[in-house]
């Protein structure tokens, strides 16, 4: 039986001091039929050992029904991890952050009464156990002592970046405990005082997040633990991007950064290896109370040493030559481009407009004094329609006395669409009531208005994780009346098989279709089409564009297409560019943008 221990401020596997180098790569992020490709690639960089989250929206996507298949099969994830002669470093949360939706929190969980996240908390504590009841049992079974790859678990996530609760922190210890999952324990914070002090626990190994200057981040950690191993579990070699940002990249040579570390002895994880992508309506957000709400990008690329479609960079043949330098790992060796195709444009012949869909996509449907939201309806992702009835005669503007009749969305989450007996009258973005929209005259049998909102990704780190509900919360008033009394559709967009299509018509909130053939297969990119929206290919949900940028392409992986006929779904939420589509031979992320970071940033 294989051993994992921490002694005398080393790491050692069975009883030999080990010196992990480590890169983060997330099942959920990349298609399941290219995790092998993804694994080739970190054994080939000289890596040792790869490191996931695990993010339990996926894995529980409502109370008590658990999803372990497909992109979520974490079981043969860590089969094919062992496989690869790598050992394994898992962080199943329960908070991820990560850049995903919620920091992982399945949304339905926001709506538990009396629950409150992260901490001693009863609601929340009983969600999370029953929860970790199913997944730890899969975890002790891959446990290095009892033949798998899992050498360490973590214990929450960056709990010092978020709050105080030792007695939480040794519950999730318990838990393992009580489901016998023995190899080490470990938290990972921020290399900074309150991070550390409010993110560890007596006992368990320490780990530290930085980007840059590890001489002073590991100082900093012996000051609180001097006998512990250092370890940087995050190593950020690059980042992420927001729409409306430019794409970031790192400015200075991480692979220098990489070299130091190394030569110290000290544990590194790359924090991305390979970041994947945001498939579908994963992406989270961020925001506190110092910023506005500014959501995630489809592409979780992060400027790291295998892009988003699975090409080795400039960073990869870095990163191996520093490797290289401290290890006799006859692995290393230089990768082949993964092979890309460009299919000819396609033409957006036909179309299905959202609302006259409705029947089709609803899952959830009911109606309700005041508008639920998401969470109350027990859903993650997807969109929210509401729709009721505004009584009649209003008056135009000009009949009124110049009196204009306005509807106002107050505190709606986070992108809505308004119409009036079908009529499109305009969208809103985040909207606090503030903008209101102009209505015309309403005749004495009333009016009908619908609403639809799309969740576009929940905040995913600092104080306002779970609390970000998403749909209308605060209500919708005519001028400063609130209405009362709606009917609601819950669309998580699961399904399009059921959508009636037509003639093509470029009008906002439309579904239009379209096919490609292919006579080979490989990694495709698709130009963005319009203002913002959505693209399934073959089913398959892409994720999310929108021209405010940076990303130009979504990726189509591999796997996801196929020889012939090929179709594709866009829903356009304001205006298609064209009705015709065009591909692209290579990833477009967006015009480049070098950011500095202070060692607390990076």
């Amino acid at each position: 039986m294989g051993t994992v221990e921490i002694q005398n401020g080393k790491i050692l596997i069975d009883h030999e001091p080990v010196q992990l180098i480590s890169g983060a790569l997330h099942y959920f992020r990349v298609h399941p039929e290219l995790w092998d490709d993804r694994l080739d690639k970190a054994v080939a960089l000289g890596l040792n050992a790869i490191e996931t989250y695990i993010p339990w929206n996926l894995h529980e996507p409502h109370p008590g029904e658990y999803c372990f298949s497909g992109i979520t099969d974490l079981p043969a994830f860590i089969s094919k991890v062992q496989a690869h002669g790598l050992k394994l470093i898992l962080r199943p949360g329960p908070y991820i952050c990560a850049e995903w939706d919620n920091g992982g929190f399945p949304g339905w969980l926001l709506a538990v009464p009396g629950v409150e996240l992260r901490r001693m908390n009863k609601p929340y504590l009983e969600a999370l156990t029953r929860y970790y009841d199913v997944l730890l049992p899969m975890i002790q079974k891959k446990t290095y002592p009892n033949g798998g790859p899992v050498i360490m678990v973590q214990l929450e996530n960056e709990y010092g970046s978020f709050g105080y609760d030792k007695e939480y922190l040794k519950y999730i210890g318990d838990l393992y405990a009580k489901h016998q999952i023995n190899v080490p324990q470990f938290t990972s914070d921020g290399a900074v005082g309150h991070y550390i002090t409010g993110g560890t626990l007596p006992g368990v190994l320490m780990t530290l997040n930085f980007g840059s200057n590890p001489e002073n981040a590991f100082k900093n950690g012996r000051m609180y633990r001097p006998d512990n191993p250092d370890f940087c579990m995050e190593f950020w070699n690059g980042w992420f991007d927001h729409w409306g940002e430019e794409h970031h990249i790192r400015q200075d040579d991480a692979s220098i950064v990489l070299d130091e570390m190394l030569k110290m002895g000290a544990g590194v994880n790359l924090y991305m290896f390979h970041g994947g992508t945001n498939f579908g309506f994963t992406n989270g957000a961020n925001g506190n109370f110092a910023e506005e709400y500014s959501p995630t990008v489809t592409s979780y690329d992060y400027d790291c040493p295998v892009s988003e479609c699975g090409d080795a960079t400039e960073k990869f043949y870095a990163f191996q030559k520093v490797i290289a330098k401290y290890t006799n790992n006859p692995n290393i060796k230089p990768v082949a481009p993964v092979k890309k195709v460009c299919p000819a444009n396609v033409v957006l012949n036909e179309s299905a407009p959202l609302l006259q869909n409705i029947p089709a996509l609803s899952t959830i449907k009911g109606h309700a004094v005041t508008p639920p939201t998401m969470e109350q309806l027990g859903e993650n992702f997807g969109f929210l329609h509401y729709s009721t009835m505004i009584d009649g005669p209003l008056y135009s503007k000009e009949k009124n006395g110049g009196y204009q009749e306005v509807i106002r969305l107050i505190d709606v989450n986070d992108f809505a669409l308004v119409w009036l007996d079908g009529k499109f009258l305009g969208s809103r973005w985040r909207e606090n009531g503030r903008n209101p929209i102009e209505i015309p005259e309403v005749p004495a049998e009333g009016s009908r208005l619908d609403v639809l909102v799309e969740n576009c990704g929940r905040i995913n780190y600092g104080p306002k994780v779970g609390k970000d509900f998403k749909g209308i919360i605060g209500g919708v008033a005519l001028e400063m009346q609130y209405r009362f009394n709606w009917d609601y559709n819950m669309l998580p967009m699961n399904d399009l098989s059921g959508l009636s299509f037509g003639a093509f018509s470029n009008d906002p909130a439309t579904f239009h279709r379209g096919t490609f053939e292919l006579d080979e297969i490989g990694e495709a990119f698709l130009m963005r089409p319009g203002t913002k929206g959505l693209v399934w290919v073959n089913g398959f949900n892409l994720g999310r564009y929108w021209n405010k940028g940076p990303t130009e392409t979504l990726y189509i992986p591999s796997p996801v297409l196929k020889k012939g006929t090929n179709e594709i779904i866009v829903l356009e939420l304001e205006k298609l560019d064209s009705a015709e589509l065009r591909f692209s031979p290579e990833l477009r992320l967006g015009a480049l943008k070098e950011k500095e970071r202070t060692l607390t940033e990076w």
